[in-house]
């Protein structure tokens, strides 16, 4: 029973830590207007490991670059010159 009861008190136990800092948009740092679908060696920053978009929480990009990126994104992806899925992602 002090096996049970250790675990949550464990489990409540919460570490405090520092107030994070928040992420800054790098579009607007360097004052991007447009987000070029022709670069996808910048856009392939913005997928994950499985080919998907990142979230705003991950990278830190404002909702408009974010809107624009997402565009970007997909009309590199129909050109061919960003993959679907993961798997051509591995080979770049």
């Amino acid at each position: 029973m002090s096996n049970h009861s250790a675990g949550q008190s464990s489990r409540r136990r919460r570490r405090v830590r520092g107030r994070r800092r928040s992420k800054v948009c790098a579009f607007c740092v360097e004052q991007v207007d447009k987000i070029d679908y022709k670069q996808p060696e910048l856009l392939i920053r913005y997928l994950t490991d499985q080919g998907k978009i990142r979230p705003r929480r991950q990278t830190g990009t404002c909702a408009r670059h974010q809107r624009r990126l997402a565009v970007a994104i997909k009309r590199a992806r129909h050109l061919a010159l960003l993959p679907f899925t993961a798997e051509h992602l591995r080979t770049m």
